[in-house]
């Protein structure tokens, strides 16, 4: 118990360290892209602590995963949908980190489709990916772009799919499974995706690998090779 609750004040200690911004890295990427994703990373840094997440109201929808890949479990928040600031993204990625946990990997932009000829969204120098249906019910027909601040993406820092992610056989949705923009399908797969995610000791070290994880290889990468 005494390990446990230590576990949460280094998470604590940790989420209010994060910089104001990244520390330089080689990515190759333009610098102002740079700025933003330390923006991005300075933002979410302290939702690799779940109850933070939950209490700024982001809250757990789905697991996403297919044969090339998976998408994790996506923590939604509506009242970000639309916005192109880095520092609000709609949702937060997690995978299963066990025992009931949860690690951040991720975090993703999501704009709803407003008419015919919406121009398709950017951030970070990159396409938006899209239209597509809605992940759960009511969610909007949308265009998202994933990136992957927390852990690294053998496929690139901003594709959709990652094979290094998977969903536990429970909870996986497939998208093409889906049907009508409210993707009702797949849902019954989902019970008990709001989990128990109190104070997770083993999130301890999520933003110091997070910290790890923005230098090197696109400057993202997870330094402890999750």
């Amino acid at each position: 118990m005494i390990a446990r609750f230590a576990g949460a004040a280094l998470t604590l200690v940790a989420a209010l360290a994060v910089p104001a911004s990244a520390p330089a890295h080689a990515t190759g990427l333009n610098p102002a892209v740079e700025q933003q994703l330390g923006e991005a990373y300075a933002a979410t840094a302290r939702y690799g602590y779940t109850p933070f997440a939950t209490a700024d109201g982001y809250r757990a929808r789905v697991c996403l995963a297919r044969a090339q890949g998976g998408m994790g479990f996506h923590y939604f928040n509506e009242s970000h949908f639309g916005s192109l600031d880095p520092t609000r993204p709609g949702a937060l990625l997690y995978e299963d980190a066990g025992h009931g946990e949860r690690r951040l990997i991720g975090v993703e932009w999501v704009v709803p489709v407003t008419g015919k000829n919406m121009k398709r969204p950017r951030l970070f120098g990159q396409d938006f990916q899209g239209p597509m249906p809605g992940h759960y019910p009511g969610m909007p027909t949308h265009y998202d772009l994933h990136v992957w601040l927390y852990k690294q993406n053998p496929n690139g820092l901003f594709a959709q799919w990652n094979p290094r992610v998977t969903c536990p056989a429970s909870a996986a949705q497939d998208m093409k499974g889906m049907k009508g923009a409210n993707g009702t399908q797949g849902m019954s797969s989902m019970k008990g995706t709001q989990g128990t995610q109190g104070t997770q000791g083993t999130q301890s070290t999520q933003d110091s690998q997070g910290m790890q994880a923005m230098q090197g290889m696109q400057g993202m990468q997870d330094a402890s090779g999750r």
